[in-house]
């Protein structure tokens, strides 16, 4: 960390914001004691450096270790740890850390950093244009780099995406990766609709998206496959089909629908709802 990004860094730790945030991350945590100190530093060393105000939202999914009080800890000046009373799901913690956001663009970031921050940067750029809506990070785009991703990881990927672009409307190559860029007014639309905690929130936040004609970019980003992963491919890949059956039962009963007066004066006016790897 230069002298520059200390200083920054300093000024963010300790100076509460006195005017809204332009950027908000989030990151649901739980059980994550043994790295969340190393992911909030080097998010807080990156997002401090680029000069602009900004939040971290820690959302703790009912951690029974010191992930909380190691947090609580820093005393950092701007960063919010919200609490749940118990275990509810990834979904259910990112959906708290977004809805409780004041930026102007919100990322949801895995706790593991296995996108680096760095990567944020190069997804702000076409969502601060006003060329989309959503930017999203993608492991499976052809020129992404994917470090240490073991082959069951690998296979269970590209199977899950094969699936998810055959049976549903999603044209994404990456549902599942966890660095995922919003403009807030969308990000407020999708997750107060959205109704899977669990694994597959992505999966439905990408098929409301797309349902609601957001304009969504998908971009490779870097990505390490990082010790102590705490998915079980083959559970994780049932429920997963599982979701994928339960979100198109939820489209067809209705509990997507918007009410009229949203539907017609809806944020999203490009009827081309998503861009993929040839963006």
């Amino acid at each position: 960390m230069n002298a520059g990004t200390y200083e920054a860094y300093q000024l963010w730790a300790t100076e509460p914001l006195t005017t809204p945030p332009r950027i908000s991350v989030v990151i649901p945590a739980y059980n994550e004691s043994e790295r969340i100190l190393p992911t909030v530093g080097a998010i807080a060393a990156h997002m401090s450096s680029r000069g602009e105000p900004w939040e971290l939202i820690v959302a703790d999914d009912g951690s029974k270790d010191s992930t909380v009080q190691l947090l609580n800890n820093l005393n950092l000046a701007n960063m919010r740890v919200l609490v749940a009373d118990k275990n509810g799901g990834k979904g259910k913690a990112v959906r708290r850390g977004v809805l409780a956001a004041r930026g102007e663009y919100v990322l949801f970031a895995d706790a593991d950093q296995s996108t680096p921050i760095e990567q944020f940067d190069a997804l702000l750029e076409p969502l601060a244009q006003g060329r989309f809506d959503i930017v999203i990070g993608s492991r499976a785009h052809l020129s992404a780099e994917a470090t240490k991703k073991s082959s069951l990881r690998r296979l269970m990927s590209w199977g899950l995406n094969l699936i998810v672009r055959v049976f549903s409307r999603i044209d994404i190559r990456d549902t599942q990766c966890g660095f995922k860029l919003f403009r807030m007014d969308v990000a407020r639309d999708l997750f107060s609709r959205q109704l899977m905690d669990g694994f597959s929130f992505d999966l439905e936040l990408l098929y409301l998206a797309a349902k609601y004609k957001y304009r969504t970019l998908e971009l490779p980003v870097e990505w390490i496959d990082a010790p102590g992963s705490k998915v079980d491919a083959k559970k994780v890949s049932i429920e997963f089909l599982r979701d994928l059956g339960k979100i198109r039962g939820n489209d067809i009963r209705g509990r997507y629908a918007r009410p009229a007066r949203a539907a017609a004066t809806g944020t999203a006016s490009t009827p081309s709802p998503i861009a993929g790897q040839n963006q």
